[in-house]
This record gives C-alpha cells, structure tokens and sequence, in this order.
C-alpha cells in the first residue's frame, strides 16, 4: 500500500526530473547556476566543443545548450563565424544570452527557445552540430538525427555526448549509453563513428560522426 510519504517522494522525484528536463522558474535558474559552476559539466563541455575541431569560420549548432558554457567555447572559437542554439527552457535562453551577451550583440551567437523537433531555419548548411545530455530526450531520435543531418553540409560532424546521471551509474553505464548513441547515429545514416572518453566520475562518452552527403538517406 502507498503511503502519503511515499506518494509525496515520488512527485517530488518526477519534479526533480521534469525540471531537470526543462528548467523553469527559480528552480530551473538555481538548477542553471548548479549546472554552469559545477567543474565537472564546464570541463564535460569544453572538452566536447574541443572534439569537433571548430575552425573560426565554422557555422555551429548546439541543441540543448542550458547555461551557455558550450556556446561560449564556440563562439570563442569561432570568431568569424555563427553560433546556433535552441534549448526548450527560457530559463536556460535568458541565462546562456548573458553569458554570451557580447557575442550576442555582435550577432555571432543566436539563441532560441525551441524544440529539437521544431527547429528553426538556420539558413546555410552547418559544419557542426553538439548535444550533450540531451539525445536521450528525443522524441524518435533515429528521426531528429536525420533531420540533423540534412542540415550539415557534405562530410560536416556531430558530436552526441553522454554522461549517465542515474543512480549508481558506472563505467558499464557509460559504455552502453555510448553504443546505443552509435546505433541511433549508424541508423541515421551518419559514417565514420568514434568514441572518446573524459574520465569523470562517472566517465563521459563522446561518439563522434559524419555527414557523407549532407542529404538525408
């Protein structure tokens, strides 16, 4: 039989999770500052932008950019060219806007609140697309990576980052959600696939592709 202590940790668990998911209101900024301060997540992301090898006049696109760190570490190198970003929390908008509020003045970094179904139009064709913690939230992934790719130009990458936030998660658990990132990119008809991986606690996989056509299969 359910208690009324057990019902109230369970909808307490699913708000941690929801807000965790799609930060809102002053839970979702404290879970913004949480998420931009702690050392673990700026060093995950930087070493995820440094992965793509973005060049200065490289086109980006960042789904699911919460804080802003990633977007700060590709504008900061690509100085010539444009910086893209949509995250379905306004909250993470306002807060990645000003950490990037220079950059957004000078109209190299572009943020929008928006679904990764619901993209807007980035005009010419990407060289790079970065997800971190997020492709695990996507409705029909196979479908969204598809989509992604039609928006790389020809032989443009992709980097899909994993770090596992469940309980207990070890390195097994890193090394499964790797592989099942792979099987979703293999099937989307990305090549070239490689895994890197940053030890953390739990470790950080990184799977890396590319685009062979810039068309989707």
């Amino acid at each position: 039989m359910q208690t009324a202590g057990t019902s109230l940790k369970q909808r307490a668990l699913r708000y941690l999770v929801s807000q965790a998911h799609q930060p809102r209101g002053f839970v979702g900024w404290a879970n913004g500052w949480m998420f931009a301060h702690r050392p673990s997540n700026r060093k995950r992301n930087i070493w995820a932008v440094s992965l793509l090898d973005v060049q200065p006049t490289d086109r980006v696109l960042e789904i699911g950019f919460g804080p802003g760190v990633a977007i700060a570490e590709f504008a900061r190198r690509a100085t010539r060219g444009h910086v893209f970003g949509v995250d379905h929390s306004q909250a993470m908008v306002r807060r990645a806007a000003r950490r990037n509020a220079a950059a957004v003045r000078a109209r190299r970094v572009h943020l929008t609140c928006a679904s990764v179904e619901q993209l807007p139009s980035f005009g010419d064709p990407l060289d790079a697309i970065l997800a971190v913690n997020s492709a695990g939230f996507w409705p029909d992934p196979v479908e969204r990576l598809r989509e992604l790719r039609s928006l790389l130009r020809p032989a443009g990458r992709i980097a899909l980052v994993s770090q596992p936030r469940c309980p207990g998660a070890t390195r097994d658990t890193t090394v499964r959600a790797a592989q099942e990132l792979q099987d979703l990119l293999t099937q989307a008809g990305f090549t070239h696939l490689r895994v890197e991986t940053l030890e953390l606690d739990p470790p950080v996989a990184c799977v890396l592709a590319s685009n062979p056509t810039g068309m989707p299969s």
